[in-house]
């Protein structure tokens, strides 16, 4: 997927001090991004858990998580490689208020969820693309390849939603502008924590 297909989804691009942030918190910005590739990981999983009837919703959420651990192992041996120690980080209002707007009934919840994901995921393609092109070593490169994941795992939630909705009668295109605007809100207002998915920096 191309850097303008994901930009047609996210109504905002990261702010540039969001950018300088993370070239002078990249300790912070790798640890926090170990932790969301654990979470993407463990999303996967409980989606499968939780529409266990929907067989390629399963295989696709398996493949899914087994790169996402990838991916953290990656980001694990770039930790080793800086020197830069692992910790608990409290998490970032970002992926807690997308959840909030998530239907509690189904099918609206499935269709929601996927959403949710697909944001989550076009968010993190758009910042490994910015982030590849400012920072330079093996974090550069390390973000430069994670591109094209996260553009793939964008375009598979997104699938996901929309043959949902399809099945449902939901109208997808009402739900992906509702989750569009709180995202992009969340990304250029004011934001106390800095984090991979953070807004701009207070």
């Amino acid at each position: 997927m191309s850097a303008g297909a994901v930009d047609t989804l996210l109504l905002a691009p990261t702010p540039q001090s969001w950018i300088d942030c993370a070239q002078r918190e990249l300790d912070v910005l790798l640890v926090d991004h170990a932790n969301c590739e654990k979470k993407a990981a463990s999303t996967a999983l409980a989606l499968m858990f939780a529409y266990a009837e929907d067989l390629e919703l399963a295989e696709q959420m398996s493949r899914l998580a087994r790169e996402e651990l990838r991916h953290y192992e990656q980001v694990g041996q770039l930790l080793r490689r800086l020197a830069i120690e692992p910790k608990r980080l409290a998490p970032g209002r970002y992926a807690q208020r997308l959840r909030q707007l998530v239907a509690r009934g189904e099918p609206e919840r499935e269709v929601d969820l996927m959403i949710c994901g697909a944001f989550i995921e076009a968010r993190s393609c758009e910042r490994f693309a910015s982030l590849s092109r400012v920072l330079d070593g093996p974090a550069a490169e390390m973000f430069a390849s994670l591109h094209e994941a996260e553009a793939r795992h964008f375009e598979l939630y997104l699938r996901l939603a929309w043959r949902r909705a399809e099945t449902a009668g939901i109208d997808a295109a009402v739900r992906i502008a509702a989750f569009a605007a709180l995202e992009a809100e969340l990304i250029v207002s004011r934001d106390a924590v800095f984090r991979f998915h953070s807004g701009a920096p207070a």
